[in-house]
């Protein structure tokens, strides 16, 4: 028989604090526990139902309820369930708004460079301060659980673990509440070595495998080495006599090349100490980059949301119009900024 929503509330409230307390769970804890404003009588009928169709059981007269194998079935079935659903869309979602945004960057790269007869970069957003959103454990088959981690910015990362032993439902969803409760709005710094033994110890014999799925969730929400920058406008350097000799062009093109350099770039805009507008000057030596100690680099940081952070670039002489290039710089950003809550509408 399907629960009505009223019904799997409160059960759900009655298997949360069960593996909360080890306690019995009365009526009274439950209309305290819930949004559904009940009265305890009208809590106490429904527990009947629960309890005659077989979902709770009560260990002895004048106790409260305690779930029964039956409803942790529905409960892991139903949470696993709609953890799937949520993961799906952002993957979904994820797919479509990175092909766009691949585009959008490379053209954003191509008009300012256009634009402005200089050349120009342009980071893919990546994620700052990343966290935990949620974790979803789930049985592949006997030998292997599925760890699926949610990122801040709806970053997803699926993770095949081994096993040696069966996991039952019941050790299933402990450990799926062990690491939500735990990890849940966590950055990768608080995840420490005592939160770590802690969450260890709570899961007894299963603390290896607590330990593999730490370090799914550590590779998911760990700062994001891969930069993907879109560049456009480079021969535009010959243009100026004072950068167009072949020691320096030579240093510039190769600067365009190397993403370690244009990191260097990069983690030097999106310092917090930039200006309140987001944009920042480099003048000649004021470079992070060596081979652009002849250039005027002028930066701005764009966000599309949950931490979201990209850099655009501009490079050019250091005679270089810079009230044209700032202002083009704050209408771009600002284009930006606002396309991700123009997508969330």
């Amino acid at each position: 028989m399907q629960l009505d929503e009223r019904k799997m509330k409160i059960l759900q409230a009655i298997i949360r604090n069960y593996l909360e307390t080890g306690e019995p769970v009365g009526s009274r804890t439950i209309s305290k526990y819930t949004d559904l404003n009940l009265s305890s009588a009208t809590i106490r009928n429904e527990m009947s139902d629960l309890e005659e169709m077989g979902y709770i059981l009560q260990p002895h007269t004048s106790a409260g309820r305690i779930p029964s194998d039956k409803g942790y079935r529905l409960y892991v079935d139903s949470m696993m369930e709609e953890n799937a659903r949520q993961v799906e869309e952002l993957k979904e979602m994820l797919v479509e708004k990175d092909e766009k945004m691949d585009h959008l960057l490379k053209q954003v790269a191509k008009v300012l460079a256009v634009n402005t007869n200089y050349a120009t970069m342009v980071t893919a957003p990546r994620v700052s301060g990343n966290k935990v959103k949620f974790i979803q454990l789930s049985r592949v088959n006997e030998e292997q659980i599925l760890a699926v981690v949610v990122a801040e910015g709806n970053i997803i990362k699926n993770t095949m673990i081994n096993v040696d032993e069966p996991i039952n439902d019941e050790v299933m969803l402990k450990l799926n509440i062990l690491l939500n409760t735990s990890l849940n709005g966590l950055a990768i710094e608080e995840i420490n070595l005592a939160l770590i033994s802690k969450m260890k110890a709570q899961a007894g014999e299963y603390g290896s495998f607590i330990g593999d799925v730490i370090d799914a969730v550590a590779e998911t929400i760990k700062d994001d080495d891969d930069l993907e920058v879109y560049t456009s406008g480079a021969n535009n350097i010959f243009k100026y006599p004072e950068l167009a000799s072949e020691q320096n062009a030579s240093g510039l093109i190769n600067a365009f090349e190397e993403k370690e350099l244009l990191a260097q770039l990069v983690d030097s805009a999106m310092d917090e100490t930039g200006n309140k507008n987001g944009i920042r000057v480099y003048i000649g030596e004021e470079s992070p980059i060596q081979s652009m100690k002849d250039c005027s680099i002028v930066t701005a940081n764009y966000e599309f949301g949950e931490g979201m952070r990209g850099t655009i670039g501009i490079i050019g002489p250091k005679r270089m119009d810079y009230e044209k290039v700032v202002g083009t710089l704050k209408t771009i950003k600002t284009q930006l900024d606002t396309l991700y809550q123009d997508d969330k509408k």
